[in-house]
């Protein structure tokens, strides 16, 4: 993949993974060893993720993470010496503001220093 075409986004729009997609097969150890690759990866890169059970078409997605990879050294979890690695969290929630079904959406997010390690944002079930 050293000499391949840098790309601008972590995945194409229209790039569809199934988990029971019908596509070929592909070599599990070489799938293995690529998504091992990314592991430490997802860990300070939250923009790219993977899928299992892997077919031709999620190889390809792969490939296209590791281009854009390559475009993108710059992004990523930076954490500043000059900056405190001071742990804050921040939540909130709308309750009850959908109107269909009454559910509230909760939100939050943790921050280490200024680099945003953690966040979700569900739906009550």
């Amino acid at each position: 993949m050293g000499d391949s075409k840098s790309m601008t986004t972590p995945m194409s729009t229209n790039t569809a993974l199934d988990a029971d997609e019908d596509g070929e097969a592909v070599d599990q150890k070489e799938f293995r060893g690529m998504i091992g690759s990314l592991l430490y990866l997802t860990a300070t890169r939250p923009d790219i993720q993977f899928a299992a059970s892997p077919r031709t078409s999620h190889r390809q997605a792969v490939k296209h993470i590791f281009r854009y990879l390559k475009f993108t050294p710059e992004l990523g979890l930076w954490y500043s010496s000059s900056s405190s690695l001071f742990l804050r969290g921040f939540s909130d929630a709308d309750h009850a503001g959908c109107r269909i079904d009454r559910k509230s959406t909760s939100g939050t997010c943790q921050l280490l220093g200024t680099s945003l390690v953690s966040w979700s944002s569900p739906q009550a079930s």
